[in-house]
Order: structure tokens, then C-alpha cells, then sequence
């Protein structure tokens, strides 16, 4: 794929990634209570349920480009539209409110690694955020008039790799980001920014569309 979509692509899913969501507030919630390492499960469980969305939207994309160049450029305009409407809701966020949860020494809680895994792709597949981005705007990353395997391989891998690592920043710095998550004050001015960013990125999005129809 080209290097300046993938560029923004990489923009854009970082900002997505790195914005406090379930999958955030999860992976910070288990970094506090099992430790960083012990959080790789919930990592990774978010991280595959981020494929499988990736997956699906593949398959659609590809009915979609077999159907119609100008139905698909329809739908990278609605991704785009999509990203603008991001940064408006982010505008409006507050701060995000961690429960607390039981000490390490509750038997009750379960430390298995398939339950963390579990509990990690189970938020990760019902993420709106993630849910309504692999519909509305990972089309707008692909070219249909290149190999879409290739494209799709790139993306998803680009996507898993920031993906975790964020994550696991999240969990490893649980302890401490938790307080700034919860201060209103904070949690505006990172909703604003991000808000301002998103809506930006989304007009970029809509004018690579819009010059790539004309060629």
C-alpha cells in the first residue's frame, strides 16, 4: 500500500488505540491487580477480537469492491465522516471512572490465563469504538486497485502491534494513570485534544478520497 496511507493509517489507529476506552480501562484494572505481566492475557485476548473485526470488515470490503468502485467511495467518504463525528463526541467526554477492585489475595477473583484472555477479547469484540471502526472507516485505508491480502496483511499487523503495546503501557502504568483518568480537568483537555485531532484527520481522510476519485 502506499506509505502516506499508511502513515495516516498509523495516525489514526494510535490515537483510536491510545484513547481511554472498555479495553483501556480493563487493561489498567488488571495491570493494578495482577501486575503488567500477568495482564498479557487481557492483551492479547483485546488485541485478536481486534482482528476478527478486522477480519469481518475485510470480507465486506471485498463484496463492496466487487460490487462498485462508487459505492466504495461512498464508503470511505462515511469513514471519514465517521472520524469527524469521533472528535466531537470526545469533545464532549468527561473523566472516565475506574472501579476499584478487590485485593490480590481474594480467592474469589479468578487468575487463570484463559479467564484473563477471555475477559480481554470478550470487551474487545463489543468495543463500540473498535466495533464501528473496522465498519466505517478501515475501508477507507484499502486501494481497490491494489492486491487487497497484502493491504489487509500490512493493516492488521500495523494494528496488533501498536495495539499491544499500548496496552500493555497501560497495564504497566495502571497505578499511576489511574488518578489521571479520573481528574475532570485532565481527562478535558486529552478529550479535546484527541477531539481536535480526530476531526482533522477525518477532513485529511475525506480529501485523499476525494482526489483519489478524480484520478
Amino acid at each position: 500500500m502506499e506509505l502516506s496511507m499508511w502513515l495516516l493509517y498509523i495516525s489514526v489507529i494510535s490515537i483510536l488505540i491510545l484513547s481511554p476506552g472498555p479495553s483501556t480501562l480493563l487493561c489498567v484494572a488488571d495491570g493494578l491487580k495482577f501486575g503488567n505481566k500477568k495482564a498479557i492475557p487481557t492483551v492479547l485476548g483485546g488485541a485478536i477480537a481486534a482482528l476478527v473485526l478486522m477480519f469481518i470488515s475485510a470480507v465486506g470490503l471485498g463484496a463492496i469492491l466487487v460490487a462498485s468502485e462508487t459505492l466504495f467511495f461512498i464508503v470511505k467518504i462515511i469513514g471519514a465522516c465517521y472520524l469527524i463525528f469521533l472528535g466531537w463526541t470526545a469533545w464532549k467526554e468527561g473523566a472516565i471512572k475506574i472501579e476499584s477492585h478487590a485485593s490480590s489475595s481474594n480467592p474469589l477473583i479468578n487468575y487463570s490465563w484463559y479467564s484473563r484472555f477471555r475477559k480481554g477479547f470478550m470487551v474487545g469484540i463489543s468495543n463500540p469504538k473498535d466495533l464501528l471502526f473496522f465498519i466505517a472507516l478501515f475501508p477507507s485505508f484499502m486501494n481497490a486497485e491494489l492486491p487487497q491480502v497484502e493491504q489487509y496483511i500490512v493493516l492488521a499487523s500495523t494494528w496488533f502491534f501498536i495495539d499491544c503495546a499500548s496496552m500493555f503501557m497501560y497495564a504497566s502504568i495502571g497505578s499511576k494513570i489511574s488518578p489521571f483518568l479520573s481528574n475532570v480537568r485532565h481527562m478535558t483537555f486529552v478529550n479535546r485534544t484527541v477531539g481536535s485531532v480526530f476531526v482533522f484527520l477525518g477532513g485529511a481522510l475525506a480529501a485523499s478520497a476525494s482526489i483519489s476519485k478524480k484520478i
